[in-house]
């Protein structure tokens, strides 16, 4: 059981620049048996250029080793720390974790780090202890408060998870403290030496974080994003009671790591967007950077407040955000604007399968080649549609918004969305995501109803 826990990260500049982690935990023993070690998950290497770990038992060094090689394989990412003596029931012990971060291969949605800025995602960066292989044996409970402090230059602006606690000068760095409780979801955090405009719109308010003055209008941007935010909002119910509105924030050179692409890129965080250099030079209010920051705000609540399991990446982590989108559109533009963006979708989809074969989109992998990912990113998106059109847009939304709901901080696969949908709906889906999820190419039904005849006009919108 974790009675205690805090979690510290801090900005060391540099040619190099790199984050140190700290996690601190006060645990205690409450199975019936005696443990010799603690097995903890620590950051991905690759991903985040984890290295000089360190840890602590009480006041004296421990030393982590692998894993025994059965278990290597399943937990890659695991180490062990031998206990100096048996660890008794009931017994309190602290244990302390520390390591460094670095530069990734790939900058993008788990971490960006730059000389004068950075940003950490919602998972994966900080250290997991794990509970002894028991069966028996539950997952530590969270404690009721943590600490989460980020510390920065004086100079640096800082988004952080939970509630701000206050600030500590020393020098020239400052340590801003987040309180977090026992239903906050996972830490993130952004900082930089960014130029903060913030704009109110009649839909709400919209924060940017630039190196340089934007060069294009934030007024028309702000209003769009804004409109797009709470419908969000509105759609998918609410998000954490910190996040009062987004944050547009310009990161170093992130990918859009899921087609490979090397231009503009616009990835999420909780409560806002990265974007890249190359998406801020499009211009804030031009019609492509709207359209990524949509999809990226939309990852708030499909992707923060609950994420995909492995083999609904795509179909669920990407379908779900980019329909999002669509109703995005349908709200500000109606009945046309939700056709063309479908219409564009089955466009991208033709366009796809002539790079490629496809692959069932329940099959699709992140690690997939970039042209069957091409095609399940066109099609994702389309079978959510189908469903509106098959049991109504408000039965669809009203369940996927209770998943938010209901998953929060988990992970959800199809048969969860399934479940919800059919709950709300009060009818057996199974078809339908048999043929979407298994099947290839988009059914005939769909595609004549979209394909065929002028979009409609303003006045037959609804």
């Amino acid at each position: 059981m974790i009675l205690k826990e805090s979690r510290e990260v801090d900005f060391v500049p540099g040619h190099a620049p790199s984050l140190r982690v700290r996690a601190s935990y006060l645990l205690q023993n409450n199975g019936n048996s005696a443990l010799e070690f603690i097995d903890v998950i620590l950051p991905d290497q690759k991903q985040f250029g984890r290295g000089d770990v360190h840890a602590k038992i009480d006041d004296g060094d421990a030393k982590l080793v692998s894993l025994p090689v059965e278990y290597q394989q399943d937990f890659p990412n695991s180490l062990r720390v031998p206990l100096d003596r048996p660890w008794s029931p009931k017994e309190k012990r602290r244990l302390s974790i520390e390591y460094a971060l670095s530069e990734p291969e790939d900058s993008g949605g788990s971490i960006t780090l730059g000389p004068d800025n950075f940003h950490l995602g919602a998972r994966g960066w900080f250290p997991l202890p794990q509970p002894p292989k028991h069966i028996f044996a539950p997952y530590p409970k969270k404690p009721d408060r943590s600490a989460f402090v980020v510390g920065v230059p004086a100079d640096f602006l800082v988004l952080g998870r939970g509630t701000p606690a206050g600030q500590k000068q020393e020098g020239g760095k400052i340590d801003h403290r987040f309180e977090l409780v026992k239903n906050d979801l996972s830490p993130f955090a952004v900082a930089g030496h960014y130029l903060e405009s913030s704009r109110t719109a009649p839909a709400g308010t919209v924060v940017f974080w630039t190196f340089q003055p934007p060069s294009s209008s934030l007024d028309a941007a702000a209003n769009h994003i804004a409109g797009a935010w709470a419908t969000l909002l509105h759609e998918f119910g609410p998000l954490d009671k910190n996040v009062r509105f987004p944050h547009i924030v310009e990161s170093t050179e992130i990918q859009a790591h899921l087609l490979g692409d090397t231009g503009p890129a616009v990835v999420p965080f909780p409560g806002g967007a990265l974007a890249n250099s190359a998406a801020f030079a499009l211009g804030v209010d031009s019609a492509e950077f709207l359209e990524k920051v949509e999809h990226a705000l939309a990852h708030n609540w499909f992707g923060d407040q609950m994420y995909p399991t492995p083999d609904a990446a795509i179909g669920i982590g990407e379908g779900l955000p980019d329909y999002a989108t669509i109703v995005i559109d349908e709200a500000e533009n109606g009945e046309a604007g939700r056709r063309r963006r479908i219409v564009e979708l089955l466009q991208q989809y033709d366009e796809a399968r002539t790079q490629g074969v496809e692959k069932p989109l329940g099959l699709v992998a992140v690690n997939d080649p970039i042209e069957q990912r091409r095609i399940a990113l066109a099609k994702a998106p389309l079978f959510y549609v189908s469903l509106e059109d098959a049991y109504g847009e408000q039965p669809i939304r009203t369940a996927l918004a209770k998943v938010v709901e209901l998953f929060r901080g988990q992970r959800v696969g199809y048969d969860d969305v399934r479940a919800a949908l059919e709950q709300t709906t009060g009818k057996n889906l199974a078809e339908a995501f048999r043929t979407w999820r298994y099947g290839k190419g988009i059914p005939a039904d769909f595609r004549a109803r979209y394909e065929a005849g002028p979009e409609p006009t303003p006045a037959a919108q609804h």
